[in-house]
């Protein structure tokens, strides 16, 4: 599994968020000149979280972008599965077309499911707060 510059960038807007933006919406030129990221991929990404109803957001003068829960009610491994699709260490343990024909008699397939059961695990057991909370250490 390699998570993407799409992934990795929607993980760094939404802890950016968090850390900045609960009770304001945050125009997207000021996220990406914070976050270093261009305008115009991340206006991608926003399309992304905002019609999975990860952030709210308003038009025009005065608008932008914020979460519409509090931090710890956002996961590390919805946010990746949103923007990756899947979380799958190997695309044989995929799910749909990309799924290994020899899925039902592979020796090692239990294994990549058991790796791709920890890895899930392990996004979903850290949080947005999570995050703040350790860059706070």
């Amino acid at each position: 599994m390699i998570v993407s510059t799409k992934g990795r960038y929607a993980l760094r807007v939404m802890v950016h968020f968090a850390l900045h933006g609960s009770d304001r919406y945050i125009p997207l030129k000021e996220i990406a000149e914070s976050e270093n990221i261009s305008q115009k991929y991340l206006e991608s990404i926003m399309t992304v979280l905002s019609k999975a109803g990860f952030v709210d957001a308003v038009h025009g003068k005065g608008g932008g972008y914020r979460l519409n829960r509090p931090p710890r009610e956002y996961t590390v491994g919805s946010i990746l599965k949103l923007t990756e699709g899947s979380l799958a260490a190997v695309s044989c343990t995929s799910q749909g077309p990309a799924a290994c024909s020899r899925s039902t008699c592979c020796q090692t397939k239990p294994m990549w499911d058991k790796l791709d059961a920890m890895i899930d695990s392990f996004f979903e057991g850290i949080t947005l707060a999570d995050l703040i909370e350790q860059s706070h250490e």
